[in-house]
């Protein structure tokens, strides 16, 4: 298709089809799914991906091997050089914060009604850059976890709390997509599960699963693990963070039985961890699903995708 043309040219060329494909599909569904078809194709043996990338049902075929332990999952706020010092609390009325995550702009709306809240694309670099060389944004936020292992950490301003922003399903996480009748790579990469990360991103992904929701819907979690009992929180909100839904519950994962046979939870294989216990983590996510759904979530994340997939 290039064979005719300078490499310059090319390049460019190249580059324009692939933002045109971006606007059109998805940077994330882009990529995720480009590393799935070599996968498919034989190329490679496994793929990593941020685990918040990826769906709560797979493409047939395909498991996640492994969970490594969570970097921090909570957001961050990246503050113009001009506002150093400052917090959201602290900047001025109709400031102007970039997102491009749904789930961000309903709480943060909810928390900071002083602030005005803006679409911003692209990489970790071209945010940051976007941020840097323009006065356009006030500051931006990203997750915590991917500026950490860029070696960014210097740029985080403000670390979001539960209470002012629950972060997305599994997201801090890193998942190891592996072929499901792959036995010898399934084993391979099952040392690297840890079983905390694990049990918390069964009960998000079931969670969110069970709602049906995905990012074109705000869905928010935070979960933990303590003296053997798993809390998740999850809420639902409208675009603008006005109507809301929130609630916790816990479930006991004290040590089970051990269970070897390849089975998925929400797109997870992990072998080494007690089938029980993830039983009860997949359980526990359903069942507050259920909950927000009794009290009225489906309306709200109905009236939320129509109004999302209509911008």
């Amino acid at each position: 298709m290039f064979s005719s043309t300078h490499p310059l040219q090319e390049v460019n060329i190249k580059a324009q089809l692939t933002e045109i494909c971006l606007l059109q599909i998805g940077e994330k569904s882009l990529f995720t799914k480009e590393l799935e078809n070599a996968l498919e194709r034989n190329e490679v043996d496994l793929v990593v991906h941020s685990l918040k990338d990826l769906p709560t049902t797979l493409p047939p075929g395909f498991t996640i091997g492994a969970v490594l332990k969570r970097e921090n999952p909570h957001d961050a706020v990246v503050l113009h050089p001009s506002n150093a010092g400052k917090s959201l609390d602290t900047l001025p009325e109709n400031s102007v914060i970039g997102t491009s995550s749904l789930r961000r702009a309903a709480q943060l709306k909810k928390r900071f009604p002083h602030l005005d809240f803006k679409d911003i694309r692209g990489n970790l670099n071209t945010r940051l850059k976007k941020l840097d060389e323009k006065n356009d944004f006030a500051a931006i936020i990203l997750a915590a976890a991917g500026l950490r292992r860029m070696g960014w950490e210097s740029r985080i301003s403000q670390i979001l709390e539960p209470e002012d922003c629950m972060y997305a399903v599994g997201q801090g996480a890193l998942a190891v997509e592996v072929r499901a009748r792959d036995a010898d790579i399934l084993e391979m990469v099952s040392i690297l599960h840890d079983p905390d990360t694990v049990l918390r991103c069964i009960a998000e992904r079931a969670f969110l699963r069970r709602l049906e929701g995905g990012c074109s819907v705000p869905v928010a979690v935070h979960t933990q693990v303590k003296d053997s009992q798993l809390y998740l929180t999850g809420a639902v909100y409208s675009l603008d963070g006005s109507n809301s839904l929130k609630e916790t519950m816990q479930v006991s994962i004290a040590a089970g039985a051990q269970v070897d046979e390849q089975v998925q939870r929400v797109g997870v294989t992990a072998n080494k961890i007690p089938g029980a216990v993830q039983d009860e983590a997949e359980k526990l996510g359903i069942e507050l699903a259920d909950l927000l759904l009794s009290k009225g979530a489906k309306e709200i994340l109905t009236v939320a995708r129509q109004l999302n997939d209509a911008r």
